[in-house]
């Protein structure tokens, strides 16, 4: 053999590799987009070093290439997350503090009445004779709420947003989603609805809202609307409090069984009326994208969209998919928009969760075999114990406190949850057609919501239903240990699998 082909074997032997580990890849651009939230690099330094690896690349070899590139993407992102956050940081209304002049703002999300005022997510387009596109926090007294997609013309003054206090700084959570003042107003009027991407998704929403539970009212209706939006304005504190104490919070954050609904709805309808498998899939890619962009930017339903979204086109590619490697570009692209998701409790527990599925998951199945308990139960066992596993650190750590029950809390849910999601997007298509029928679709689905509240309602009455921050770090450290056991285990076998 000669020293061209030899080296040509190896070349092609590096790319190989590089083709089969695209998790490293991707992993090492997540690592560089997380490194900046602990330190900010300057984009004349980050540059020069990319550039010193990806010579470095040209003359590696094979497997050298691979831990070079993965330097480079590194750095990349250690470089972009900087200029992110240093954006994200950035703020013109914050010099105009205690300034008072007529405003006009794009309502970005739904209110939320905490009592005292209204709390909107909007974004200012004008304050006084300033042109700007900068989110904020717009207070407004209680009464009635401005649409999502709304222009609103009103006189606002700029205020900071409160310090910490009782555990929660709020100044510090809006820095961290870009907003950096508080909009203070009283009389408001609707002068337009804003176009383009957002308008699209706020006619979505609104669809949704108004369709997924027609001839429902009352908590029901709230319940629904909680699980299908992920909203629980409309549920009472007493509530949203069991929901909490419960650990069935996590279903009112919409999650990758949604995204699974929409997506097999619409190739099973594809299906149904005769459509090829590819149009099925383009079909499933319209409607994730519309769900997501309804549902607002949770990190849950941001992952899962991604996911979903790479599956369809994994098999429009005829591309074998890869659970590990969707996660990542799930990962990669909310870090990549907004490095500070990372300390986001909501990113935390959502991949927290996931990665107990791929990794822990295994490890608890075993652990239930041998129990005179039916398959379906079990499994649902399982995935609890695994997730609520993985999850209860970050609880722990974010809000001081950790659901003791919420392993049988979700065996409870388990069952009901798949159906209420079948039942309300089926409604919601339903209404478009015949709205008797969709009535008749929601009236049953609200049973099924009412046995999610009583679920939540018993178990987080029970007593010791919460485990507090008072109680000690013990529990901590057990949860921990018991964690690193079940990862230990599923790692081991997810590495010498074949």
């Amino acid at each position: 053999m000669s020293v061209a082909e030899a080296r040509s074997r190896l070349d092609a032997a590096g790319w190989r590799l590089l083709l089969r580990y695209p998790y490293v890849l991707a992993g090492s651009a997540c690592l560089g987009l997380a490194a900046a939230t602990a330190g900010r690099v300057s984009g004349g330094a980050a540059v020069l070093a990319v550039v010193a690896v990806v010579v470095a690349v040209a003359v590696a070899d094979p497997r050298g290439r691979v831990a070079a590139l993965a330097l480079a993407l590194l750095l990349a992102g250690w470089w972009w997350g900087s200029a992110r956050l240093d954006a994200l940081d950035r703020s013109v209304l914050a010099g105009h503090v205690g300034e008072a002049a007529p405003t006009a703002v794009v309502v970005t999300g739904p209110a939320r009445d905490n009592g005292f005022e209204l709390r909107v997510p909007a974004r200012i387009v004008r304050f006084g004779g300033l042109v700007v596109r900068e989110p904020v926090l717009l207070e407004l007294p209680v009464g009635r709420s401005p649409p999502q997609g709304a222009i609103l013309e009103l006189d606002t003054r700029l205020k900071l947003p409160r310090p910490a206090s009782d555990g929660f700084d709020e100044r510090t959570w809006l820095r961290r989603h870009g907003v950096h003042v508080v909009a203070v107003g009283k009389e408001w009027r609707v002068v337009g609805h804003r176009g383009g991407v957002g308008g699209y998704a706020d006619r979505v929403r609104a669809w949704l809202a108004r369709s997924l539970a027609p001839g429902l009212t009352g908590e029901r209706h709230a319940v629904l609307e909680g699980i299908v939006l992920g909203e629980d304005e409309g549920l009472s504190p007493e509530l949203q409090d069991a929901f909490r104490a419960s650990g069935l919070y996590h279903l009112l954050a919409v999650s990758g069984q949604n995204v699974l609904f929409v997506a097999a709805g619409i190739l099973g309808l594809a299906w149904v009326v005769g459509l090829p498998r590819w149009l099925g899939e383009l079909g499933a890619l319209a409607g994730i994208g519309s769900y997501v962009l309804a549902v607002g930017a949770q990190p849950s339903v941001i992952r899962a969209g991604i996911a979903g979204a790479l599956g369809s086109i994994a098999w429009l590619a005829a591309r074998q998919s890869d659970r590990w490697h969707f996660l990542l570009v799930g990962a990669l692209i909310l870090l990549a928009w907004n490095p500070y998701t990372l300390l986001d409790a909501g990113f935390q527990l959502s991949f927290a969760a996931v990665v107990a599925i791929f990794v822990a998951l295994p490890r608890a199945q075993r652990v239930l075999e041998g129990y005179p308990v039916p398959k379906l139960a079990g499994e649902a066992v399982a995935v609890s114990l695994a997730c609520g596993l993985a999850t209860a650190p970050v609880l722990w750590l974010q809000f001081g406190r950790i659901p003791l029950y919420s392993v049988p809390a979700n065996a409870l849910a388990a069952p009901v949850v798949g159906p209420l999601l079948g039942l309300s997007f089926a409604a919601a298509i339903a209404d478009a057609v015949s709205p008797g029928a969709a009535a008749v679709v929601a009236s049953a689905n609200g049973w099924l919501a009412a046995y999610l509240a009583w679920c939540a309602r018993f178990v987080g009455g029970l007593p010791g239903a919460v485990v507090s921050s008072n109680a000690g770090v013990g529990g901590l450290l057990l949860v921990g240990s018991s964690l690193t056991l079940l990862a230990v285990g599923g790692a081991d076998r997810y590495l010498r699998r074949p």
